[in-house]
């Protein structure tokens, strides 16, 4: 694996790798790394300019404090445990994408800017993330008729070349992921888990090689799967993609309706709730906040299916953003 000396800089600064559980001192936040970030474009300096100095170096140039400027010294050395570290990665065929790298995702820095994951880790093909596609999200616990839904969608992506974007967890986001997959297809996970487990399950091994699949996580790779990750990602989903269609999602609560009312104030995406008879109370509330209707049973063949899309994102209005005035 190759890494900028930018890269480089960024990865000891705010990752995890080759550190303890725990540690003391912790790696930059987002926010801190974008605090560093202003002060580098400020004095007209590349991250790697701090490679090799000392605390005292580093708070001359970036006009910080001495405490703050040793915190920044003890992560920058440590290139050998990364170096260690990132050698087994690779082993595992895992990479590593930071937002100084030319093949970042795009709509990451345009869509996101300073909430975009300083540090990507990634498996599979490394130019699918960014493609045309939809962003299929919904419940784990997906009834017949959402998973039938699903298995379509996937299935309709693949015959138009469109990326199935999920978060590879159980429910819609498998059942997408498969069908297009299964009909030679492409699909980008986004994982709030462990990227290391999986990977060395038997069907993404198959597509990873194949290169009709990338798993990403902006989480340590051997990270395990919490609530907070999970709302954490929910947002790289929406933000990879062209177009969403939200499934099923609970009213006022789970990470689905979440993910859906914060990509709805960003003006991210065209979003498509499904829409029909039985459909859980969220959809209808999403529906009614201005996303798409998308029938229940659907009824376009599966030609027609792109054009269907874009006809219908046409017709969406980004709701209104309402103003904080405090």
């Amino acid at each position: 694996m190759h890494l900028t000396a930018d890269s480089q800089a960024i990865l000891m600064l705010c990752s995890y790798l080759g550190l303890p559980a725990n540690p003391d001192p912790a790696p930059l936040t987002l926010r801190e790394w974008n605090a560093i970030a202003r002060n580098l474009v400020a004095a007209s300096l590349r991250p790697e300019a701090l490679l090799d100095r000392s605390a005292s170096e580093v708070a001359s140039m970036l006009d910080l404090p001495i405490d703050y400027a040793e915190r920044m010294a003890y992560l920058l050395d440590r290139g050998g445990s990364i170096a260690i570290e990132l050698e087994r990665l690779t082993s595992l065929g895992i990479w590593v994408w930071t937002r100084a790298d030319n093949n970042y995702p795009e709509k990451y820095r345009q869509r996101l800017k300073e909430s975009a994951p300083v540090v990507l880790f990634g498996a599979g093909d490394q130019f699918l993330p960014g493609q045309p596609g939809i962003a299929l999200v919904g419940s784990r616990n997906v009834d017949q008729a959402g998973q039938e839904i699903a298995d379509f969608v996937g299935s309709a992506c693949a015959h138009h070349g469109l990326v199935v974007y999920s978060g590879g967890a159980r429910g819609v986001d498998t059942f997408s992921m498969k069908a297009a997959l299964e009909g030679r297809g492409s699909s980008v996970g986004v994982l709030a888990h462990s990227l290391e487990k999986t990977i060395r399950k038997p069907e993404f091994r198959v597509a990873l090689g194949q290169g009709n699949l990338t798993l990403l996580t902006p989480y340590s790779p051997s990270a395990g799967f919490n609530v907070g990750t999970a709302m954490g990602r929910n947002k790289l989903i929406y933000t990879l993609a062209d177009y969403a269609l939200i499934i099923a999602s609970d009213a006022n609560k789970g990470g689905t309706w979440t993910g859906a009312l914060e990509a709805i104030k960003h003006h991210w995406i065209p979003i498509f709730v499904v829409d029909g008879p039985n459909v859980p109370e969220g959809n209808r509330l999403l529906i009614k906040k201005g996303c798409l209707s998308f029938p229940s049973p659907f009824s376009v063949p599966v030609d027609d299916f792109k054009s269907w899309i874009q006809e219908q994102a046409a017709k969406y209005k980004y709701p209104p953003t309402q103003l904080n005035l405090m």
